[in-house]
């Protein structure tokens, strides 16, 4: 099947694309390039375009006549969402809705949606299953939640049908070193750690040690990055074997702490890790981590990479393979 992926040129977006190809799919990119990466798309062609340019997304849609749509492309940085509440809105809703309508027109009856584990906000119980009540705390996880809600509706509405995957902390490279994580600004640890450890980035910073928690820092559930794209087109094969829409966790189900990151960085690097204590930011939870069983029950899905070891060695080869490319990259 034709599968339009609009952010295919990001971190999971691309990861999600060699994993469709390997399906037997091919990917359309659609993308504006704003924090994605046109030389991570190598499976299919590029359209270059933002969600909200209705011309050009009516114009993609019309000369590729996809089959479905896999919908990656948001703002998603949760503080800038805090700041700058406006332009989030504007993308992750208003994009959406644009793409929805889109799909509308053109008779493209499903969609796989990137949602996030920050439409539940700060749970009252642990692990987070599907039915733990979502109250986001920051705009960035309202708007994939209102996103979440369009899904529901237009399937109501319209007929298209969709999965919404709610995962955890994206982590990790390709292992076969085709793509990796490159952000701009860097806000996720392992990459800060790894930066931090070998001298490219400023010392790591911990933001509190005084959680609750066996080590005093924070937990989260980290999934390796080719694990999500392997989740998402298997959510596209489900949908196309006639599935029911559904919201899904993607996760490992076991919690890493900051602290336990920074001693598989320096395992998997061979350096120290310089480390800077910090205040713990204000509604950062101590802990999250997800239940992931309805993954497995529901698309057949495994995380391959369980151990935090092996998900960091290959962030750490990737980074040691492309600083120079990268240097040099857009």
């Amino acid at each position: 099947m034709k599968i339009l992926v609009t952010g295919g040129a990001g971190y999971i977006g691309s990861h999600a694309c060699k994993a469709l190809m390997k399906a037997g799919h091919e990917p359309i990119v659609y993308d504006n390039l704003s924090t994605g990466h046109r030389d991570a798309v190598r499976w299919g062609p590029i359209e270059i375009g933002d969600i909200l340019d209705h011309e050009r997304l009516e114009a993609t849609f019309a000369n590729h006549r996809p089959d479905m749509v896999m919908h990656f492309a948001a703002l998603a940085y949760v503080g800038e969402s805090v700041t700058s509440p406006d332009i989030y809105y504007r993308v992750n809703v208003g994009g959406t809705l644009s793409l929805l309508q889109a799909m509308r027109r053109h008779g493209t009856s499903a969609i796989v949606f990137s949602s996030s584990c920050a439409t539940y906000g700060i749970p009252n119980e642990l692990p987070i299953a599907e039915g733990t009540p979502q109250f986001p705390i920051n705009p960035y996880g309202f708007t994939k939640l209102v996103a979440e809600r369009m899904l529901a509706d237009f399937e109501h509405a319209y007929g298209i049908r969709w999965v919404a995957l709610r995962y955890f902390n994206a982590a990790g490279a390709d292992p076969d070193g085709e793509l990796g994580e490159r952000h701009d600004p860097e806000t996720h640890a392992i990459p800060l750690a790894i930066r931090a450890a070998l001298g490219a980035g400023p010392p790591f910073s911990v933001l509190g040690t005084d959680y609750q928690t066996p080590d005093g820092s924070a937990v989260r559930d980290y999934v390796h990055v080719s694990d999500l794209g392997q989740a998402h087109a298997r959510a596209i094969d489900y949908l196309a074997n006639g599935g029911d829409s559904v919201a899904l966790n993607l996760g490992t189900g076991v919690g890493t702490s900051v602290l336990q990151i920074i001693d598989a960085v320096a395992a998997a690097t061979g350096r120290f890790v310089p480390v800077m204590r910090a205040k713990r930011r204000t509604g950062d939870p101590p802990i999250l981590y997800a239940v992931a069983d309805r993954a497995r029950q529901t698309i057949g899905w495994e995380p391959r990479f369980m151990s935090i070891g092996e998900t960091v060695r290959t962030a750490a080869r990737w980074f040691d393979n492309s600083k120079t490319h990268s240097r040099h990259s857009s």
